[in-house]
């Protein structure tokens, strides 16, 4: 698997998408490019063979075409059909999955970082839901391939995964009843000098759209830390949630001044010694679906995280 940054790339590579030839006839000449593929492919929508000329998808004569070039008649004219996000969104992908419980109901993954739990604009293909449709296939007839909640792409750890609709439901009700119990490990930037709540509503920042953060109208989240260990710089936390908010950990921490380490978006300026925010999600707990009995389940920080604390430790105070 090849490696973006230190952290792996999980993207795999679709199978080779159709190609098209076909030679210019007298009956296209004088038409534009795009014209003339409407008349060549009309079961492909405009919009889309609009798309594959601007990404270079339309060969003619071996040279990238432009939508407004007007054909003479006679041009060679190649089209690779690449596949439309959403029909390789749901395939199942041979990725390896760290799996920490599996019975007939649930299935307990504990998620690298570098890996997207779920398919969505600019990232298709590679995710953990993938990797769950090669591994359990019947999970194609459940929502979501039994997905009930989600981390961050870069954040590691536990995720526990419905594999009928009874248990996804179940789950589901745990979640919005808060039952289901979720402690992070983070590293936050500062010393911290005790623990403390944070009960502030998140929802999308008002100008920067690709971000969360607390405003007025937002959906309730509540995040409660305590230090672990504290370092010249930094602070070891324990997080608890009460709520499962988007960005809920990185926006809360940001906004009493001590952001996660190596957060791209909440961290501010200064270089960091992890890339990616250091967020893992150490424990998991919840009431099983089909025994009705606690199960409790954890997975250690992962390399990069144990090699951030010892590094931490070794600064001077």
């Amino acid at each position: 698997m090849k490696s973006v940054g230190g952290t792996p790339d999980y993207t795999r590579a679709q199978a080779a998408a159709p190609r098209h030839a076909f030679e210019a006839g007298e009956a296209l000449a004088g038409l534009r490019l795009d014209q003339a593929l409407a008349r060549l492919l009309p079961a492909e929508s405009r919009s889309r063979l609009t798309r594959l000329v601007e990404e270079g998808g339309v060969l003619v004569d071996g040279e990238p075409g432009r939508a407004a070039r007007r054909l003479r008649g006679g041009e060679r004219i190649e089209v690779t059909l690449t596949p439309r996000p959403e029909e390789v969104a749901f395939r199942p992908e041979a990725i390896d999955l760290d799996v920490k419980h599996e019975d007939d109901a649930v299935l307990v993954v504990a998620k690298p970082a570098g890996l997207v739990v779920h398919p969505g604009s600019g990232n298709w293909a590679g995710t953990m839901l993938n990797a769950l449709l090669h591994r359990v296939p019947a999970l194609k007839h459940l929502p979501r391939a039994g997905i009930v909640h989600r981390l961050d792409k870069e954040t590691s750890g536990l995720l526990v995964v419905a594999k009928t609709e009874a248990a996804m439901q179940d789950l589901v009700r745990q979640l919005q009843a808060r039952t289901v119990k979720r402690t992070y490990l983070a590293v936050a930037r500062g010393v911290v000098a005790a623990a403390g709540t944070v009960d502030a509503p998140i929802g999308r920042h008002p100008t920067q759209r690709t971000r969360m953060a607390v405003v007025p109208g937002g959906k309730p989240a509540v995040t409660h830390y305590r230090p672990v260990k504290r370092f010249a710089a930094h602070t070891l936390l324990e997080c608890d949630l009460e709520t499962g908010r988007t960005h809920q950990i990185r926006v809360h921490l940001a906004r009493i001044g001590h952001p996660l380490e190596g957060d791209p978006v909440y961290g501010g300026k200064g270089a960091s010694r992890l890339e990616r925010q250091a967020l893992h999600a150490w424990k998991l707990a919840f009431v099983h679906p089909a025994t009705g009995a606690l199960v409790r389940f954890e997975a250690p920080p992962p390399a990069d995280f144990e090699a951030l604390l010892a590094s931490l430790a070794k600064a001077p105070a």
